[in-house]
């Protein structure tokens, strides 16, 4: 296995930063302070194609793989930015381009890629059902050339700045279906054709993610606007969630990197009883044990994006990769936490702002319980633990 990266992703990287560069640790404490959406950012990283990266050459984006998408992302969070704003649109890419037909990709793709079409919005939690996916209620019913759907999701982000949503609805009733899996169909709903039928109330959150209550309320969809097969969404929406998991890995590991350079930093710069405090072990041995801890997870992120690009089954890979990502990045949150002390929670100091963004990750999307029931289960082949 070649641990270094390549010339390409080199050049990946550094053309990124140079665009994150542009928008300090002080344009995103402004837009946290307002809850704002980074417009501006999010349409710089367009135009420079970093967000069509995941789509084929043939459809105007740059045909590249998740070890790359990963790598856009992790410089976003390890400048001192928010990925959040920006992911969707990666990582929905793998079910669309999987199994979306000729048509649907000759429609969308392009237009995604120029950034005439935002697709940042996927449509899938639901409050009753929770992270029992099989057990979502909102309906997609097929009449003629149309679905009807109608029920309720919850903490969706980025609707009201999409152009497109992907959504799983039931199309069979749960106690109609052999296995609790079937009966669920994904489609891309188009947001303001929509608009009329649908009802999106913010939730307001501990940092600035722009995420929704999502009611529908008959909302029409063409027909054509199923992908794959009805019934088998629950199947297809795998091919986003591993990629999920995966760029969520390298969010995770940017924000760990950042805070270990921010700690590192004030660490050897803050002088008290005539010494460094970096040079105590209490403050310079956690922070040397939670990077080695980044790294390890570093390297299961790119094992898992490389079965991934590879065609390869990477579900453990995946969630591992998320799990010790997002504990790595809330352990070095705090380590920062602990050697600033007092300045930690200074809002010009961001250590606080990031500690907010990052502990999101622990959470969700999956949970850490719902990854260790995974591996126990289904990697481990022990009894199912819930």
């Amino acid at each position: 296995m070649d641990f270094q990266t390549n010339k390409e992703q080199q050049l990946i990287r550094k053309a990124v930063r140079e665009i994150c560069n542009k928008y300090p640790n002080s344009y995103w404490r402004k837009l946290d302070s307002s809850q704002l959406y980074p417009e501006d950012f999010v349409q710089d990283l367009t135009k420079h194609g970093w967000l069509s990266i995941l789509i084929p050459e043939e459809f105007g984006g740059g045909g590249l793989g998740i070890t790359e998408a990963s790598i856009v992302l992790e410089e976003i969070n390890r400048s001192g930015g928010h990925g959040t704003a920006c992911h969707a649109q990666m990582y929905t890419m793998g079910t669309l381009l999987k199994h979306g037909n000729d048509e649907q990709k000759n429609l969308y793709l392009p237009k995604i890629a120029s950034g005439e079409l935002k697709f940042q919005a996927f449509a899938v939690t639901e409050p009753d059902a929770g992270s029992d996916t099989t057990r979502i209620k909102t309906t997609a019913i097929r009449n003629g050339n149309h679905y009807i759907i109608n029920g309720q999701k919850t903490f969706i982000s980025r609707v009201k700045e999409s152009d497109l949503m992907l959504l799983l609805a039931r199309t069979t009733p749960y106690d109609k279906v052999h296995k609790k899996t079937d009966g669920l169909s994904i489609f891309l709903v188009d947001l303001k054709e929509a608009k009329k039928s649908i009802d999106v109330q913010p939730i307001e959150v501990m940092f600035n993610h722009h995420t929704n209550n999502v009611f529908f309320d008959n909302l029409l969809i063409p027909a054509e606007n199923l992908i794959g097969d009805e019934g088998n969404g629950f199947r297809h929406i795998i091919d986003s969630w591993n990629p999920e998991r995966i760029l969520i890995a390298a969010e995770a590991i940017g924000d760990g990197y950042w805070f270990v350079d921010k700690t590192v930093s004030y660490a050897n710069k803050r002088v008290i009883f005539d010494e460094p405090i970096g040079s105590n072990q209490g403050i310079q041995f956690p922070i040397a044990k939670v990077y080695s801890k980044i790294e390890a997870a570093n390297l299961m992120r790119f094992k898992a994006a490389s079965k991934f690009d590879n065609g390869d089954s990477c579900g453990p890979e995946a969630n591992m990769a998320k799990l010790l990502a997002a504990e790595a990045a809330w352990e070095a949150a705090n380590v920062a936490m602990d050697t600033h002390g007092g300045y930690g929670f200074a809002v010009d100091y961001d250590i606080e702002r990031k500690f907010r963004e990052t502990r999101l990750l622990v959470s969700a999307p999956v949970s850490t319980n719902m990854i260790l029931s995974y591996l126990g289960q289904h990697v481990l082949g022990m009894p199912r633990s819930y």
